[in-house]
């Protein structure tokens, strides 16, 4: 069955997300979040971004809802918002497709 066709303003908005994404800094605060639930100390740790810029991204991340968070006293923890973990997954496997049919492309 075919799916109905985007509005003009649903392209807006998706696209709008998309370019929350295209941050390479956003995606590796993504990636760690994938290993589970972090603080913004924790993810300063594991990314090597300076705090500031973990801050930064993780607000921006969070009101496009690709992040959710949590307070426990004076911490927060943020994780991956559902569904984008998915999102991260077929993106992975996008790219190792593609890769695979470069690689076989040139042998």
């Amino acid at each position: 069955m075919r799916k109905p066709a985007l509005t003009a303003d649903a392209i807006q908005l998706i696209a709008e997300r998309f370019k929350v994404l295209a941050e390479p800094a956003r995606l590796v605060i993504l990636n760690a979040l994938r290993e589970g639930e972090r603080s913004v100390t924790e993810l300063v740790r594991d990314t090597g971004l300076g705090q500031a810029n973990v801050s930064k991204h993780l607000r921006l991340l969070h009101s496009h809802s690709f992040v959710a968070r949590r307070k426990e006293g004076v911490t927060v923890y943020y994780a991956l918002a559902e569904s984008v973990d998915e999102l991260c997954d077929i993106m992975t496997h996008q790219l190792k497709a593609q890769t695979t049919s470069r690689r076989r492309a040139l042998a």
